[in-house]
């Protein structure tokens, strides 16, 4: 069965490094054996992790960073992969976002973030019982 929960709460701690500015949890929750990626808003896509993790430090690591908060997060199966898309609130800003995780070594890691400008702010997601697999 998949835990589609322990999914949402690595999303949230992904969340929680990135409004603390904690740079040493955004480089644990991200993926060490697979491929990753990021693609911050206004940024050219960041590929490997050395260089995706320099990305989170630059962004971390300024004190004029804005804010940020999740909203309405919501987590889909796929293969061997499971993904999250939910909206970010930044200084007022409404961007809605992609975040992969795979699974390593039993722990569920990010591979991938993308966000961008949202065009309306979101629905409330369907409400479904832990763990549904969508």
């Amino acid at each position: 069965m998949i835990d589609l929960d322990a999914v949402l709460a690595v999303n949230a701690d992904f969340y929680t490094a990135f409004a603390e500015r904690d740079y040493a949890a955004m480089d644990e929750l991200w993926a060490r054996g697979s491929p990753v990626a990021c693609i911050h808003p206004g940024w050219p896509a960041v590929t490997g992790r050395d260089a995706v993790m320099a990305s989170w430090e630059r962004i971390l690591g300024n004190a004029n960073s804005p804010a940020i908060v999740c909203l309405s997060p919501e987590a889909f199966f796929c293969g061997d992969a499971i993904f999250v898309i939910c909206y970010e609130r930044i200084e007022g800003a409404l961007l809605v976002a992609t975040n992969i995780f795979v699974r390593e070594d039993g722990v569920w890691r990010l591979a991938h973030h993308q966000s961008g400008p949202a065009a309306g702010e979101p629905e409330k997601p369907p409400q479904t019982p832990p763990g549904t697999i969508h």
